[in-house]
């Protein structure tokens, strides 16, 4: 039996792209990127281009259809691409063909891409170059009057393209996002690979996602995967994909910042876990949250601490209440807080802003208050990615993390979703007693380690939370929300 030929990858450089891709591009192919208005395109092919140069020393060909060059470079050096340096130095050639593309009346008799395809070899072989892209061929088909010569000229510039033995993207529009693939209909027939950038509207927020439909001959990852534009990084994809598996786990125990449920968790939370603790309205999961921040403190360790339910100054009101000054841990460099409210960014960009701070402050520990308030911002699907992504992010650097989130009446909530993939899952609830409204907390799960089964009294005072004796017989739990009156007993 022969061994199948491997077919060789080259590396895009766009964070995310590569890992759900499975190592890049395939090379010395064409990849068709195909979407709708305002998707991406563009930007996938001047990046492909320019982390080509940036990153691997590759020089590449621009050929513009839309944009005239002079819009291109200023757009790019907002990325931090200096392409006129790229032009002066012979890496970076500009195929003009604007003019052209602007002329929208169809040609007829014998018109052809022969001028173009030979243009496009010359700058190729030019500079050397190794990669090319194309930006967009729906400005080409305005030139032509049926699909029978677009075909014909697609093969003729395909071929071009592969008898160079350079990696080219060439991208195109489409009228719908889930209608068809592209809007002639024939160009995903004749190139290797396809890739489909949407822009779509999902529960009144607009939502980027990118596909691979085909890499002929090669593997890929499926599905739609989330990817946003951030005026630093670019286009970033947000797979869980390029969570790379740790083949270690750690053995250490830190303190949650609570003595009492340290003792229910066996002990402490093993450095690298994900801790969720899903708590009722006003039952004390900020005040968790702060003493688990407070616990880095104490242990000499930094903290990085994201509210999306509270301002920094209610924050810092709260924690004064039971005794944590938030002012004097900032000013000693070990606890970094971010405030803001979930609507006024995506889901997407928020998981950027986390990540960067990540990097940029290394912290030991991570808080994210109000996980549930995300919930405003996506669809039950993109807050799951979000936290498995964020999840991968925090293990692999073995940050303890803990997600506080308040339960859901909506029916397509993931809170139950995230509870399964995380090590930790905590639950406050508000009871009712005699006369009285009382707080009980319960460990549900934490792997790798015996815990606690009680359900616990939980007490709250100045000093803090203090988890107190189980209760006993049967308890009955109060409602999140309130009851509509046709549910509520007779």
């Amino acid at each position: 039996m022969t061994d199948r030929p491997t077919i060789q990858r080259i590396l895009t450089g766009i964070s995310g792209f590569d890992d759900i891709a499975v190592g890049g591009l395939p090379a010395s192919r064409s990849t068709l990127v195909s979407g709708t208005t305002g998707s991406g395109k563009t930007l996938f092919a001047l990046e492909f281009l320019a982390r080509g140069i940036s990153g691997f020393d590759q020089p590449g060909v621009f050929i513009t259809f839309d944009e005239r060059p002079g819009d291109l470079r200023v757009n790019a050096r907002s990325l931090g691409f200096d392409i006129a340096r790229w032009e002066a130095e012979g890496r970076w050639m500009f195929v003009d063909a604007s003019l052209e593309a602007g002329e929208q009346t169809p040609t007829v008799g014998t018109y052809d891409l022969g001028a173009l395809t030979a243009r496009i070899a010359h700058a190729v072989r030019q500079i050397g170059a190794r990669r090319v892209s194309l930006d967009s061929l729906g400005s080409v088909f305005t030139r032509f009057a049926d699909q029978d010569l677009v075909r014909r000229e697609l093969y003729r510039l395909a071929g071009m393209l592969d008898s160079l033995e350079i990696t080219s993207v060439i991208t195109t529009e489409r009228d719908a996002d889930y209608n068809g693939v592209t809007r002639q209909g024939v160009e995903e027939f004749v190139f290797d690979n396809v890739v489909i950038l949407r822009h779509v509207i999902r529960g009144e927020r607009r939502h980027r996602t990118v596909e691979i439909v085909k890499f002929r001959g090669a593997t890929h990852r499926t599905g739609e995967w989330l990817f946003t534009i951030d005026p630093e990084d670019g286009l970033v994809v947000i797979p869980v994909a390029f969570l790379a598996p740790r083949d270690r786990a750690s053995s250490e125990r830190v303190s949650t910042g609570n003595t009492e449920l340290d003792a229910m968790v066996g002990g402490g939370v093993f450095r690298d876990a994900v801790v969720l603790l899903i708590g009722s309205h006003g039952g004390g999961k900020t005040l968790a949250a702060l003493q688990f921040a407070d616990a880095a403190y104490r242990a000499g360790e930094r903290c990085l601490f994201h509210a999306f339910d509270e301002t920094r100054g209610q924050l810092g009101r709260n924690a004064a209440g039971w005794g944590l000054d938030l002012d004097v841990m900032e000013a000693s460099g070990l606890l970094r807080v971010a405030a803001t409210y979930s609507e006024v960014a995506s889901v997407e960009d928020h998981f950027l802003r986390i990540r960067r701070d990540i990097a940029d402050f290394a912290p030991a520990r991570l808080v994210i208050d109000g996980i549930s308030a995300l919930e405003r911002r996506a669809t039950p699907r993109t807050l799951l990615d979000f936290v498995i992504a964020l999840g991968g992010v925090v293990r692999e650097r073995e940050i303890t993390t803990l997600f506080t989130s308040a339960p859901t009446a909506r029916g397509t909530s993931p809170i139950m979703e995230i509870a399964g993939i995380t090590d930790v899952t905590l639950v406050l609830r508000h009871i009712e007693g005699p006369g009285t409204v009382r707080r009980a907390i319960a460990v549900m799960q934490t792997r790798g380690s015996a815990h606690d089964r009680a359900i616990r009294e939980v007490a709250i005072d100045d000093t803090g939370m203090h988890v107190g004796d189980p209760y006993p017989g049967i308890l009955r739990l109060l409602p999140d929300a309130p009851v509509p009156p046709s549910d509520r007993e007779e």
